[in-house]
């Protein structure tokens, strides 16, 4: 079985990052605003090991 997944390299991130738009400069009011990286590397954990919401790791 493989090494479990952890986190996008920098080079693995850089194949994604174009695709995603410019993060705000300012936020007035609401939720602050994950990085695009944080939630790409929440999602593919996900997928690969199968976990649920629920279960992911915090942090």
């Amino acid at each position: 079985m493989g090494e479990p997944f952890e986190k996008l390299s920098n080079l693995e991130w850089s194949l994604f990052e174009d695709i995603f738009p410019k993060p705000p400069e300012k936020r007035e009011r609401g939720t602050p605003h994950s990085s695009f990286r944080y939630v790409l590397n929440t999602l593919l954990y996900m997928l690969i090991t199968g976990c649920r919401w629920c279960d992911l790791p915090k942090g």
